[in-house]
């Protein structure tokens, strides 16, 4: 797979997600497009009413609920991308990583710990392992499931996990939790970086998402092999518009 293959899945995903083209994230300008749950769509709640944001750099894809859109279409004419994401009823700005395919190679790991896959399905057993949110669901009746993991233990205790979910056919997405005491041993970045080229390997698309603020979590990205690819507004203050 080369990075024009990883996209054009990545859009063709999005595309069903926000009722629109895989080309229009390659558009300049705003493009307005109804919220539907289409069918293939990853297994979010649908909550209405919804206005979610995207953009790859070029323009804005603005996926919205039919009754809000001729509102929008008017409180944001003429505005530029940055005007837009940064409008006040805007916020939830998250980033969105996709693997540097032409630099990314698998990093030398400590030897004090001990690194493990866990295949889907084992998973559920990792459940009786308590403080590790980010990296869990904790729920066997998900209808994104945790398709992959790495442990890492220290004297046989699981001290991080990093988990792929399948979030679509295509498109798995990379979470990681490292327990409070171990944090600064560079576990979660290895553990990431072990998890995106296996998952590569298998021929499927891994992304990693972290909150704007949270800038350890957007380093761990960077170091593992990733690069910054698109922004996603997923919530919003409709009482603003």
């Amino acid at each position: 797979m080369d990075r024009n293959e990883m996209l054009q899945k990545v859009y063709s995903q999005l595309a069903i997600d926000y009722n629109c083209f895989p080309e229009d994230f390659l558009k300049e300008g705003l493009i307005f497009t109804i919220a539907k749950e289409l069918k293939g769509r990853r297994p979010y709640p649908f909550i209405e009413p919804r206005l979610e944001m995207i953009t790859f750099g070029n323009g804005v894809v603005i996926n919205a609920s039919e009754d809000i859109l001729p509102l929008l279409r008017e409180k944001l004419k003429d505005k530029t991308r940055y005007e837009v994401i940064n409008m006040p009823f805007v916020y939830g700005i998250n980033p969105y990583y996709l693997p540097n395919l032409s630099d990314i190679k698998l990093l030398k790991k400590d030897d004090n710990f001990e690194y493990e896959f866990v295949e889907k399905e084992e998973i559920s057993k990792l459940y009786q392992h308590k403080g590790f949110n980010y990296a869990l669901q904790y729920d066997h009746d998900s209808l994104h499931k945790e398709n992959l993991a790495v442990i890492t233990k220290s004297k046989n205790e699981i001290v991080g996990i990093a988990s792929a979910v399948c979030e679509s056919d295509d498109l798995w997405q990379i979470n990681v939790d490292v327990l409070n005491s171990y944090r600064g041993k560079n576990i979660a970045t290895i553990m990431v970086n072990m998890l995106t080229i296996e998952v590569l390997n298998r021929g499927k698309v891994p992304y990693y998402s972290t909150d704007s603020s949270n800038v350890i979590s957007q380093r761990v990205a960077i170091k593992s092999g990733y690069i910054p690819t698109w922004s996603h507004s997923y919530r919003s203050r409709l009482e603003f518009l």
